[in-house]
């Protein structure tokens, strides 16, 4: 079957379409919100879609790549003082956790499986395969943690943009022309081969953890020594909006009743815990407000990275913060489901 079948083509010519409406109303982040937006009207409107597939995954590997590029020898000493501020992340995991699962399983009535692995922050895929081997329902899965996602990524922007007045307009780098052709063809070597390096060796997040590493050696060594330029990073914004959007395709009334709905509700509930938290950590001094607000949101990891890098902040606190998080869930929540089980 060809790559480009006909379910992939509507969904890019759907996504496109909303980029361009975003665009001409000069909204924020119009590559990854205008996208999103077009493919979850299109999803609930019956069109069927499709993810991007290998050519999505390996977009998401530039995000790797530019936020290894930022990691130079003066930033590495600087990691010891998100020590206290990362402190934080597993009590935000277990405040999560205890919030999310008697809500999807007592409240809303989910199978234990289903209702603890819905709960758990971590990465998407990484949820659907822990939640399917333990019995879990992976469309409901997959519609609630794309719905936490969705709702964070487009609250996000709105509350930069009001609080802080980040420009999320900008491009996120310099045009392409002015990048030397051989620091180009360096980042998409060490995007691909971080990522399918970390995929061989099985490491979590193979297609942005991999990528990142890598070229933080090679950013570290003096041999890349810029960002990927903004066409790069739009293009990623416009796959990752894809990935996300393209979940809701085949989606019924029942579904979108109670699951997006379920989604809906812990998303909201999320929200508010984590503007707690960003709050307090501000308020002591522990971070800058924006850069705690983009570490402590649990949206997806790619998706914040991207705000993150649009917005100007330091990449390497927030991205330590999302990692420690997904590390975290990924090695302790199967053995919280056995015990609770």
């Amino acid at each position: 079957m060809s790559y480009f079948d006909r379910g992939r083509l509507t969904t890019f010519a759907v996504a496109a379409a909303g980029a361009v409406l975003f665009l001409a109303l000069h909204l924020p982040l119009p590559l990854l919100l205008g996208p999103l937006a077009a493919c979850l009207i299109a999803a609930l409107s019956g069109v069927r879609m499709r993810d991007a597939g290998i050519l999505g995954t390996f977009m998401r590997t530039f995000l790797g790549v530019a936020v290894g590029s930022s990691i130079q020898p003066a930033t590495l000493g600087h990691i010891p003082d998100f020590a206290l501020s990362l402190l934080f992340v597993p009590v935000f995991v277990l405040a999560i956790g205890g919030l999310g699962y008697p809500l999807f399983r007592r409240v809303l009535g989910f199978d234990h499986a289903t209702a603890f692995y819905a709960a758990m922050p971590g990465g998407l895929q990484d949820m659907l395969i822990f939640g399917e081997e333990a019995g879990g329902n992976p469309r409901a899965l997959s519609l609630i943690h794309a719905t936490r996602v969705l709702f964070i990524v487009t609250l996000a922007p709105l509350i930069m943009t009001h609080v802080w007045s980040v420009d999320l307009t900008r491009p996120p780098g310099l045009p392409a022309a002015d990048v030397p052709p051989l620091q180009i063809a360096l980042m998409v070597a060490a995007g691909f081969l971080g990522w399918k390096i970390a995929e061989r060796a099985s490491l979590f997040g193979a297609s942005i953890l991999g990528p990142l590493i890598l070229t933080a050696i090679l950013s570290v060594a003096g041999l890349i020594t810029m960002r990927p330029p903004a066409e790069i990073i739009w293009a990623a914004q416009f796959f990752i909006a894809i990935a996300v959007g393209s979940k809701y395709s085949g989606i019924t009334l029942a579904e979108l009743k109670r699951i997006v709905g379920a989604g809906l509700l812990h998303a909201l509930l999320l929200g508010c815990l984590s503007l707690a938290l960003i709050e307090g950590i501000h308020r002591a001094g522990i971070a800058p407000a924006r850069e705690a607000f983009l570490a402590f949101l649990p949206g997806g990891q790619a998706e914040m990275v991207v705000i993150a890098i649009v917005a100007g902040a330091d990449l390497a606190y927030v991205v330590s913060h999302h990692l420690l998080r997904i590390i975290l869930v990924i090695l302790l929540a199967p053995l919280a489901e056995r015990w609770l089980r």
